[in-house]
């Protein structure tokens, strides 16, 4: 059973940074993309990063370019999702999930296993 387990979230001011991780369980990390999503208070889920677990290449959503990174750990078979230059409207619940193949993607519905999120809180 593969299975993401966020943790990181938290309370921070405007401005702040906070590190989200994300550890899978259940397989080998390897030939198959990792992403980072958010569902904020009232909004759609809409997708924030995305990494490749072979290369670590990465794709960002235009409103966090310059602000988040996403990386990975091969041996800890874990992601991170570091994030600086916090808003307000950053504020959501996180979520890690996991494709079956290799290519990064910003569609959720090619996620196959999801995280159960971290709320992430920016106060102004």
């Amino acid at each position: 059973q593969v299975q993401p387990v966020e943790s990181g979230g938290g309370l921070v001011q405007a401005g702040g940074s906070l590190r989200l991780s994300c550890i899978v369980s259940g397989r080998t990390f390897g030939n198959y993309a990792m992403g980072w999503f958010r569902q904020g208070p009232g909004k759609e889920r809409e997708f924030v990063a995305a990494i490749s677990g072979l290369s670590a290449s990465t794709f960002y959503a235009d409103f966090v370019k310059g602000r988040f990174t996403a990386s990975r750990d091969i041996v800890k078979n874990t992601i991170y999702l570091q994030m600086h230059s916090l808003k307000p409207e950053d504020t959501a619940v996180y979520y890690c999930a996991a494709r079956d193949y290799l290519p990064i993607s910003r569609i959720s519905s090619d996620y196959r296993y999801w995280g159960q999120g971290t709320q992430v809180t920016v106060s102004s």
